[in-house]
């Protein structure tokens, strides 16, 4: 059977299947033995290159002892392996860890995202994030400091030997809200500015003196890969979207098209950035003065 460019459901599959690999104490040599196969199918079958079929990833978790409900999770995966795009749906509330985007983000070699609302996950502090997660009402209080470490965890991309390409347009609402108050906004604002000066990173801001504006349809993230198609990343309150159809990425590429040619310059940004927080500094040291 020939390779198939992989997907994004054959990538998760191939994810769980190296797992219940590692786990069993196995390397892809051992599991072909046992399999009776090569270990170039094997690991064609772990990158989701191949066409796997149930019979294929049956015998391969029957090796590897996996059980349920991940065993049942992974043959489910086969049935839309060729499929393009993935709509997952997580039931009242997003999970603590979003494995696949994790997943994705560490592959990435270029990652570009818009925001409308809120500073990028990414890019925000523990107590930025806490003020935002907190906020949720779908979130448990006894979740936030779980979901708060989480969401730094994945700031460990900005740390690899070679970073990834990072380009994030914000609106300007995102550094007008005070989301947690003038103090944690202000620190917010700096950690944008600390970040912003880094060789791997772009920060730009779409002021609001533009009116209407590309994006205005929501927050996206666009990733792009080194070994299979690009992804555009879409989230809502209960459910993730992953996009990888040409056409879909193509509309994705146009909008970051505009809002290149509309947003301000790196530059200007920080100068609105650095000139909103020390505005907040003032407030916030007024605020206490007065307390």
């Amino acid at each position: 059977m020939r390779d198939r460019e992989s997907t994004i459901r054959g990538r998760e599959l191939g994810e769980g299947l190296r797992r219940g690999m590692e786990d069993a104490g196995l390397n892809s040599r051992q599991a072909a033995h046992v399999l009776g196969c090569s270990e170039s199918w094997v690991s064609r079958l772990l990158s989701g290159k191949r066409g796997a079929t149930i019979a294929d990833v049956a015998a391969f978790l029957g090796v590897c002892r996996v059980k349920s409900p991940e065993r049942d999770r992974l043959l489910a995966l086969c049935s839309g392996v060729h499929t393009p795009g993935w709509f997952q749906q997580h039931g009242s509330r997003l999970p603590k860890q979003l494995v696949t985007l994790i997943n994705h983000e560490d592959k990435a070699v270029a990652i570009s995202a818009f925001e409308a609302i809120f500073v990028p996950g990414l890019l925000q502090t523990a107590d930025y994030a806490r003020a935002v997660i907190s906020r949720s009402v779908n979130v448990p209080p006894e979740e936030v400091e779980e979901r708060v470490v989480a969401r730094l965890a994945r700031q460990i991309l900005f740390g690899r030997e070679r970073p990834a390409r990072f380009t994030f347009y914000v609106h300007e609402f995102v550094l007008r809200l005070p989301v947690g108050g003038p103090v944690v906004m202000s620190e917010q604002l700096h950690h944008l500015l600390r970040m912003s000066v880094r060789s791997y990173l772009t920060l730009r801001v779409v002021p609001a003196s533009l009116g209407a504006y590309a994006a205005m349809t929501g927050a996206f993230k666009l990733m792009e890969f080194a070994e299979f198609r690009p992804v555009t990343y879409l989230e809502s309150e209960t459910s993730t979207l992953f996009l990888e159809k040409r056409e879909e990425i193509a509309a994705y590429r146009r909008i970051l098209a505009a809002l290149d040619r509309t947003a301000l310059g790196e530059g200007e940004s920080r100068e609105l950035i650095a000139t909103l927080a020390t505005e907040l500094s003032a407030d916030g040291e007024n605020h206490d003065d007065r307390a």
